[in-house]
């Protein structure tokens, strides 16, 4: 592929703003935004950024969240200043008052101005809660999809714990680490050998050999990915993980049986992600302790500073690109964390984030370890473009439920004919919480 062509694709992969070809597919889904804590009744409003557009998102005095263009129609001042009334949002500049429609319904500086606020309206969203998110679409407000149907999000109340975090780089970077199985076995445990662990703990396999052999296939519900090892007695270790459109990821972090996880990549603009990760509670520690009792290096709390109210204010992490991610360079002298980086998470954060805003992967030398992350982006850039030139729906808008049929996790085999069979034949054997 030659070097524009390369440029091309990685412009139409990482840019999602309006318009855009990837900010359009972003479009026909339903995005994990907020978390509804984050929303008081009668409230102030919250500055959300998403998908390149800035917004407000504010809770009503009754309870129910609006989204809308933070510019005033009248004038463009800020709705952020706004007051939270009854009934909708109104501008403190002319008292211009708007629904959660963005229907203008009260233009109280104008005599008789009933018939002029009809022909008023601001960009607003849909929007539903549920399991303490706010979900947003932003696509055509006419035709608004099912909502999604994630295994996870069909547990039931209170069982479902949220993560979310901020990166300081393009979404599909962030995707990719998630996705990526070879760098398990460096970046998280590469001081770790087979006998610091205790012998029913499978990622003495991840240490053991940590050059897994690895087979890719597309899904209908994006890509998916078994990594094969080999494990005692002639059986294998194998790791399964998805990326489900459009942002979405299942890492193998945990057994298959009870694995409901999920992970998104909220692009809040071409340089910004938001990581939204939904785990069941009722899944067992994905970390086991070593055989000293220790836990594994680098197993650390995410710290995140406080919310502000600029338009990247929210879910910061304490550890940041401002200040390399505090490294400790004697613990990663001593082997003690072989990045020197205290939390999981981070250590994954300090290399996409230190790709730069936007990678450019011109520069990149793929290997045979690279596969789910070169189908991946063919699946993507296809379905993208498909939609942009003849309107061929991408996979799980019109179908949600095919979100139920990806499961990541680990397992132990005694054979491999097909590792497809496999996975089918587990899912049907699996902890199900499907609505």
């Amino acid at each position: 592929m030659s070097n524009d062509a390369m440029q091309r694709d990685n412009e139409e992969m990482t840019r999602v703003g309006p318009g855009t070809v990837m900010g359009k597919l972003m479009r026909q889904y339903w995005l994990p935004a907020l978390q509804s804590n984050e929303l008081e009744a009668g409230g102030a409003p919250v500055r959300l950024l998403l998908l390149g557009e800035k917004l407000i998102a504010y809770r009503s005095p009754n309870g129910s969240v609006g989204v809308m263009d933070h510019r005033c129609s009248h004038r463009n001042a800020s709705l952020f200043y706004g007051r939270n009334e009854e009934g909708g949002m109104r501008c403190v500049y002319h008292g211009w008052k708007f629904d959660a429609t963005g229907q203008c319904i009260d233009v109280p500086n104008i005599p008789n101005g009933d018939a002029f606020r009809q022909k008023v309206k601001n960009t607003a969203y849909a929007t539903f809660e549920k399991h303490g998110i706010v979900w947003v679409f932003m696509g055509d407000q006419s035709q608004i999809p099912a909502t999604p149907r994630i295994e996870v999000m069909e547990a039931g109340e209170g069982e479902i714990e949220l993560e979310f975090a901020m990166r300081e780089s393009n979404y599909l970077q962030c995707l990719e680490g998630d996705i990526d199985t070879s760098h398990l076995a460096f970046l998280h445990v590469g001081n770790v050998e087979p006998e610091h662990l205790e012998p029913t703990d499978p990622m003495k396999y991840v240490v053991a050999n940590r050059r897994p052999e690895l087979e890719v296939s597309d899904a209908p519900w994006g890509t998916t990915y078994c990594a094969f090892k080999d494990a005692d007695g002639g059986g294998k270790y194998l790791r399964f993980a998805n990326f489900m459109f459009p942002f979405w990821t299942q890492a193998p972090q945990g057994e298959f049986d009870t694995n409901l996880f999920s992970r998104a990549w909220v692009p809040l603009d071409d340089t910004h992600t938001m990581s939204v990760t939904i785990t069941w509670k009722r899944r067992p520690p994905t970390f086991r302790p070593m055989k000293s009792g220790e836990e594994l290096p680098g197993v650390a709390p995410l710290e995140l500073l406080p919310n502000t109210t600029d338009w990247l204010g929210r879910y910061r992490t304490v550890q940041n690109l401002a200040n390399d991610y505090l490294i400790d360079r004697e613990a990663q002298r001593t082997n003690r964390i072989y990045t020197g980086i205290a939390n999981i998470g981070m250590q994954d954060q300090a290399m996409t984030d230190s790709m730069g805003e936007i990678t450019d992967r011109s520069r990149e030398h793929l290997s045979p370890s690279d596969i789910m992350i070169a189908r991946t982006r063919r699946r993507l850039l296809r379905a993208a473009r498909a939609l942009a030139t003849d309107g061929t729906p991408p996979p799980g808008v019109n179908d949600p439920f095919v979100y139920q049929l990806a499961r990541s996790g680990e397992m132990l085999v005694d054979k491999v004919d097909s590792w497809q069979e496999v996975y089918e034949a587990r899912l049907k054997e699996a902890v199900r919480i499907a609505g």
